[in-house]
């Protein structure tokens, strides 16, 4: 799993700024966007969130949780997910199991 730091660099140079212009889009100054990348300092959450919606990105991708920084940007699958999240467990234990199951036959037809 890649570091916050990692992470933060790689959305950063994806979008085309420098340390100075990141800091800048979020009020702070550009040796703490370095300290950052270099993973000596830890952001709060809430500049966290401030990075994340600057580099058009989510605070998951950042956190290392995903590799995919547009995840939970699809609107639509936000929206099924929060679904999902709200069903009885039971009913939430079936239709992951479902779909796991249909991944696993869709990478099988891959091959």
């Amino acid at each position: 799993m890649d570091s916050f730091g990692k992470k933060l660099r790689e959305a950063r140079e994806a979008k085309g700024y420098s340390q100075a212009e990141l800091a800048r889009q979020i009020s702070s100054h550009h040796s703490i966007i370095g300290k950052y990348e270099r993973d000596e300092v830890k952001p709060t959450v809430d500049v966290i969130k401030k990075l994340a919606e600057v580099l058009d990105t989510t605070i998951s991708y950042l956190m290392g949780e995903t590799d995919s920084q547009n995840i939970f940007k699809d609107p639509a699958m936000f929206k099924r997910m929060a679904e999902i999240e709200a069903l009885p467990t039971k009913d939430k234990e079936c239709l992951l199991l479902t779909v796991d199951n249909f991944i696993k036959a869709t990478k099988l037809n891959m091959l």
